[in-house]
C-alpha cells in the first residue's frame, strides 16, 4: 500500500496518458476543440467548391457593380426634398451586405448538408465518435469566417472601386458588428434546419435557391424597401432578412432616410428582438431535425 500511495504522489502511473488543455472525459478532445479543428476543415472545403463561392461568395460583390453601372446616370437617391443625397451603389450595399450573410449561411449550409446526406457522406461521420456539437461548430464557424472575409471585400470593393464613403462613427461600427454577429449567427442555424426539407442532394438547390431569391426581393435587397406595398413589406417583416437589412441601412445610410422605413425610425431595437427570436428558432430547429442520416432513407 506505501509503494501505491508514493506512485500516486509523484505522477502518473507510468503508460498514463497526461491529460490535455482542452480534453474531455477520459482524454479524449472536447466538443468545442473538434469544432474549432472542423472550421478549418469546412473553410478548406468551401474553397475549393467553384459554385459555392462564386453564388454565395462573390454574388453580391458583382451584384454591387451590376447596380452601381446599370443606374449610375439616373442620379443620386434622396430620402426627401432637401435631404442628402446618395448614390444608387451607396443605396444597395446595406442590402447586400445583409444578402450576403444570408447567402454565406442558409444557402451554403442548406445546400452543402442536403448533399453531405445524399453522398453518405453523414452517414459516415455519424459513425465516428464525432458529435452533432461539434460538426455544428464547424459550419456555424466556417460561415462566420467566411462572412467576414466576404463582408470585408464588398466593403473594400464599395470604398476603392466604387466610390461609396463608408461611416466613420465608432457607434455605426458596433451597429454593424452586433448586426453582423446575430444575422450570420441565425442564418447558420436556419441553414442547417432547412437542409432537412430537400429530399436529395440533387433537389437541394431547386428547393433553397427560389425561396431566397423571393426573399430577398421583398426585403430591401433588389428594390427599393420603400416602393414596395404595404402587405409585402408586411410579409418581409416575418422573416429574418427584412430586419438584417434595416439594421445594415441604419449603419450605412444617413439618418434622414429612415423616414423611408416602414415606421419611419430604424428601429434598431426591434432588429435584435427578431433576430434574436430568429435564432432561437433556428436552434431549435436544428436541434429537432438534424440526423445523421434521413429518417425515410
Amino acid at each position: 500500500m506505501s509503494t501505491q500511495t508514493s506512485t500516486t504522489a509523484a505522477g502518473p502511473a507510468r503508460g498514463a496518458r497526461p491529460t490535455r488543455v482542452g480534453d474531455g472525459a477520459g482524454g479524449r478532445p472536447s466538443r468545442l476543440a473538434v469544432g474549432i479543428t472542423r472550421i478549418g476543415h469546412e473553410v478548406r472545403g468551401y474553397f475549393r467548391t467553384p459554385d459555392a463561392v462564386f453564388f454565395t461568395f462573390l454574388f453580391p460583390l458583382i451584384m454591387l457593380g451590376i447596380f452601381t453601372a446599370a443606374f449610375s446616370s439616373s442620379g443620386d437617391i434622396q430620402a426627401g426634398p432637401g435631404s442628402e443625397g446618395i448614390s444608387v451603389g451607396a443605396y444597395y450595399l446595406p442590402g447586400l451586405l445583409a444578402a450576403g450573410m444570408l447567402l454565406s449561411g442558409v444557402q451554403n449550409l442548406a445546400i452543402d448538408i442536403a448533399m453531405e446526406k445524399s453522398d453518405g457522406t453523414l452517414k459516415r461521420l455519424g459513425g465516428t465518435p464525432l458529435s452533432p456539437v461539434s460538426y455544428f461548430l464547424g459550419k456555424i464557424g466556417q460561415v462566420f469566417v467566411t462572412g467576414v472575409l466576404q463582408a470585408a471585400l464588398l466593403l473594400l470593393a464599395a470604398a476603392t472601386v466604387f466610390g461609396i464613403a463608408l461611416p466613420t462613427e465608432p457607434e455605426k461600427w458596433l451597429t454593424f458588428a452586433w448586426v453582423f454577429v446575430l444575422g450570420v449567427g441565425t442564418s447558420a442555424l436556419l441553414g442547417i434546419a432547412l437542409s432537412a426539407v430537400p429530399r436529395s442532394g440533387k433537389s437541394a438547390a431547386a428547393v433553397v435557391i427560389p425561396i431566397l431569391l423571393v426573399l430577398q426581393f421583398i426585403s430591401g435587397v433588389y428594390l427599393q424597401f420603400y416602393v414596395l406595398p404595404e402587405w409585402m413589406q408586411n410579409v418581409a417583416s416575418l422573416f429574418p432578412l427584412k430586419w438584417m437589412a434595416q439594421g445594415m441601412r441604419a449603419v450605412f445610410l444617413p439618418e434622414d432616410f429612415a423616414v423611408l422605413e416602414q415606421n419611419e425610425v430604424w428601429d434598431l431595437g426591434w432588429v435584435a428582438v427578431a433576430l434574436l427570436l430568429w435564432l432561437v428558432i433556428g436552434l431549435v430547429a436544428s436541434k429537432l431535425t438534424f440526423r445523421w442520416i434521413r429518417r425515410d432513407a
